[in-house]
């Protein structure tokens, strides 16, 4: 049994996340993602007003006239969500940490995909792959998915982003939509990044706080690195140390 304090950010979540993809997003996820897959459907003959570019050339030159081929719009898309549960998202100064903020993305990404009939997986990671659902239709599922981002508890807290993307290609053997919500805190993950972009349709979510870049003059702070736990004092008021001006 989930504590009372989850179930209420569960469901303030999903009715936030829900009108958003409702009112809002619907219509951005459809232009944006809908009829990107097509399927061959039929060649007919060519009518004025046809695409030029869907001509069959084939069929043209062994019927003496011009055809052109039909397509249609696959019924479903399937979407992957790869949320980052490192330490580093544990971290936030504007009222709620990175991980919220992960989880309300990751909630409206579901709730437009549901709406539209789509099939929603979840891949959890770290350093290591933590969690992996797959693919499912249903507002039951949504649930699921807004669940696991906001209480599943990672066994590790250093970040590899070669890992997520390296899993997906052996788990996701057909085209999806795929979203990589992160605060690519990490290097070295380029390559895979554009492996994975060869196959799938990749969007990456950069999840970042302005505390990350910038902090108060404060003199000596002790820091901690939340993936090593390894501890550095910082002279904030340093001229070298970067400081919003």
């Amino acid at each position: 049994m989930l504590p009372p304090e989850i179930l209420r950010k569960i469901k303030r979540i999903q009715l936030k996340t829900n009108y958003l993809a409702n009112e809002i997003f619907a219509g951005e996820y459809e232009s944006a993602f809908r009829g990107q897959g097509m399927e061959f459907e039929e060649v007919r003959e060519y009518q004025p007003g046809d695409e030029i570019r869907t001509i069959d050339w084939n069929v043209t030159a062994r019927m003496g006239r011009p055809f052109v081929k039909i397509y249609r719009e696959e019924r479903e898309m399937t979407v992957m969500i790869m949320v980052d549960l490192s330490g580093t998202l544990d971290f936030g100064t504007r009222r709620r940490f990175k991980r919220e903020t992960a989880a309300e993305i990751a909630a409206v990404l579901a709730y437009a995909a549901v709406k539209s009939n789509d099939k929603v997986g979840l891949i959890l990671f770290t350093d290591q792959v933590e969690r992996y659902i797959p693919v499912k239709k249903g507002r039951g599922h949504v649930y699921r998915v807004i669940q696991e981002v906001l209480t599943y508890q990672p066994k590790r807290k250093g970040t590899n982003l070669n890992v997520p993307l390296e899993f997906l290609m052996r788990v996701m053997h057909r085209h999806s939509i795929t979203f990589l919500i992160s605060d690519f805190l990490d290097d070295g993950y380029e390559q895979a990044l554009r492996i994975a972009r060869e196959r799938h349709d990749l969007v990456c979510l950069q999840m970042f706080d302005p505390a990350e870049r910038y902090l108060p003059k404060m003199g000596y702070v002790l820091m901690v690195d939340s993936e090593t736990g390894q501890e550095a004092r910082v002279n904030t008021s340093s001229r070298h140390y970067p400081q919003n001006l």
